[in-house]
C-alpha cells in the first residue's frame, strides 16, 4: 500500500488515502501523554522531523498537540493530524468533531477515526455521519479503529464506502496475514498501534538483526512495519527514543529477515 512516489523529504514513505490525502507511514502517538509532557514531546517530535501526529478525544491532550503545532511555526498543511471519536460519542458526532477542532485550533483534521465500535457493534449510522462530516471538509479522510473485518463489511454494505484506515494493535507477535489481507482487499489501510509495547524487544531474532544493522530492536520492529506498508505510530516521552523511533531510513530489511520476524507471531 505504500506509495513510494510520495516519500517525504525526511525519507519516510507515505500512503495515499482516498481524496489524494497523503499519510506518512510513521507517526507520533500521544496516548498517555498529558499537559506539559505532551506539549514537550510533540515539540521534540516536530524538531526530529515527524509530520504525522495521532491523538484522540479520550487522550485529553488535543489542546497541547494543537499548541505545539502552532508554536512550531510550521504551516498547517505540512502536518498530518489524526484524532478519534470515542465510542460514547456515537450520536454526538458533530458535537465531538467541533470540540476536537476547537481544542486543536484547526479548521480540519486530516483523519478522523471511530475509536472503538460503539457498544461493540459496527454502527453504520455513525459511519454515515463521519462520511457527511468529511464531505463538509471538517476531516480530509475518515476511518475506524479496532474494527474486525466483519464490522468493516457492515459499514461497506450500508454505505458502499470503506473506511480509509483501520487502526489496530500490530507488532511481530500480533502479525496476522489474513487480517492484513482482509483489510487491504477492502481498500482499507492498516495502521498499527502499540508496536513496541506489543513486541518482545529482547527476542534473539530481533537482537540478531538489530546487531547486523547497528540499530536497536525497536528500530527493527518499526522498520518491519514499513516493509509491510503498515502505518505505525510509536509513542515515547523520552527525547532519545523519540529520535531513534524516527531514524528508520538508513537501512532496509531483506525479504528473509521480514519472514523471520513474521514468524515471531507463531511462537
Amino acid at each position: 500500500m505504500a506509495d513510494g512516489g510520495m516519500a517525504q523529504a525526511n525519507g519516510i514513505p507515505a500512503v495515499t488515502l482516498p481524496g489524494e490525502v497523503v499519510m506518512p507511514l510513521v507517526g507520533f502517538g500521544t496516548w498517555q501523554l498529558r499537559g506539559r509532557r505532551a506539549y514537550d514531546a510533540v515539540r521534540c517530535a516536530l524538531d526530529v522531523g515527524y509530520r504525522h501526529f495521532d491523538t484522540a478525544t479520550m487522550y485529553g491532550n488535543e489542546a497541547e498537540l494543537g499548541r505545539a503545532l502552532r508554536d512550531s511555526g510550521l504551516d498547517r498543511q505540512e502536518v498530518f493530524v489524526t484524532t478519534k471519536l470515542p465510542a460514547r460519542g456515537a450520536g454526538r458526532e458533530r458535537e465531538t468533531i467541533t470540540a476536537s477542532l476547537r481544542a486543536l485550533g484547526t479548521d480540519y483534521v486530516d483523519l478522523w477515526l471511530v475509536h472503538w465500535p460503539p457498544g461493540g457493534s459496527a454502527r453504520p449510522g455513525t459511519w454515515q455521519e463521519l462520511l457527511a462530516i468529511r464531505d463538509e471538509g471538517l476531516a480530509r479522510a475518515v476511518g475506524v479503529s479496532n474494527y474486525s473485518v466483519g464490522q468493516l463489511d457492515e459499514l461497506i454494505d450500508a454505505t458502499g464506502e470503506p473506511p480509509a484506515v483501520n487502526q489496530i494493535p500490530w507488532s511481530p507477535s500480533r502479525h496476522d496475514p489474513r487480517q492484513l489481507a482482509g483489510n487491504r482487499n477492502r481498500g482499507v489501510v492498516v495502521e498499527g498501534y502499540s508496536p513496541l509495547k506489543g513486541a518482545n524487544l529482547r527476542d534473539p531474532v530481533l537482537a540478531e538483526i538489530a546487531s547486523r544493522y547497528g540499530v536497536t530492536s525497536a528500530q527493527i520492529v518499526l522498520r518491519w512495519h514499513l516493509e509491510h506498508g503498515i502505518v505505525v505510530i510509536p509513542k515515547s516521552g523520552n527525547r532519545d527514543r523519540i529520535a531513534a523511533n524516527f531514524d528508520l531510513s538508513g537501512f532496509r530489511l531483506s525479504g528473509d529477515e521480514v519472514v523471520r520476524i513474521d514468524g515471531l507471531s507463531r511462537r
